[in-house]
This record gives C-alpha cells, sequence and structure tokens, in this order.
C-alpha cells in the first residue's frame, strides 16, 4: 500500500482523509441541528455523504499545491507554502460550501453547541476539522515516504 501512495499519492490523501474525516464528522453529530436525532445507519449515511465531500475538498487543495509546487510528491518533502495552500484551499471550500449550505439553501443548522466564526458564521467544528486532519495527512503521507 506505501507503494501505491508513493506512485498515486492522489490514493494516500484519500484514504486517509475519508478515515479522520469520517471519525470526525460522526463526533460532531450533536454540532449539527437533528442529526442526532437521526436514526443510527441514516446519521451515518449523512456523515459517509460529507465525508465524500471532505474527500474531494482534499483531493481539490492537494492538486492546488501539486500545481503550486509542480509535483504531486510535494506531501514527501512538503515546505511550508505548500501546507499554507493546502489548508487555505481547503478552509476558503470549508466556509464557501457551510455559508452555501447553511445560509442560502438551509440544507443543514447549526445546533446551539456549535460556536459561530465571524464574519460568515461559520461553524468551529467544520474549521478546526480543516486545519487539524489536514496537517494529520500531510504527516502520515510524508512519513510513508520515508
Amino acid at each position: 500500500m506505501i507503494r501505491i501512495f508513493a506512485k498515486l499519492p492522489e490514493a494516500g490523501v484519500a484514504f486517509f482523509s475519508f478515515a479522520f474525516h469520517f471519525v470526525w464528522e460522526m463526533l460532531q453529530v450533536p454540532t449539527y441541528q437533528g442529526m442526532a436525532d437521526l436514526p443510527h445507519w441514516e446519521g451515518v449515511l449523512v456523515c459517509t455523504q460529507a465525508t465524500l465531500g471532505d474527500v474531494g475538498f482534499a483531493l481539490i487543495a492537494f492538486w492546488a499545491a501539486a500545481l503550486f509546487q509542480r509535483s504531486r510528491g510535494w506531501m514527501l518533502e512538503p515546505d511550508r507554502s505548500s501546507i499554507a495552500l493546502f489548508l487555505l484551499v481547503g478552509l476558503a471550500l470549508t466556509i464557501a460550501f457551510e455559508f452555501y449550505y447553511t445560509q442560502v439553501t438551509h440544507r443543514w443548522s447549526y445546533s446551539e453547541i456549535m460556536p459561530l466564526v465571524p464574519p460568515f458564521g461559520t461553524g468551529a467544528s467544520p474549521l478546526a476539522q480543516w486545519v487539524v486532519i489536514p496537517l494529520l495527512v500531510v504527516e502520515l503521507m510524508r512519513r510513508r515516504s520515508v
């Protein structure tokens, strides 16, 4: 599996992103209105769908950094600028999609326990998710290449 990640880094980004984002999505269920009241498997399905979106964001952010570095292997020896771009693209996508779905389409809403971050009222949990998990993914990918 390690060889696959070295030859096709997108596979490693997708694998690690899916694993960590799914756990995060499940843990933040109480911070979204009505999620805790869903039947178990319906909640799992919603979290799986959200996780697949997170994986898509991670791949877009990965490719942005790869274009910047002119190398899909940038995670093997990541530098601060690539990591920063990876984080910023993921955060920008998160802010845009959270705003769209909570303020425009009202597809979901935050529960009263979700702290909101100005200026767009984005939930603190999805923002933290897009700092913590990408850093874990970069570190695991870097270690897999050693």
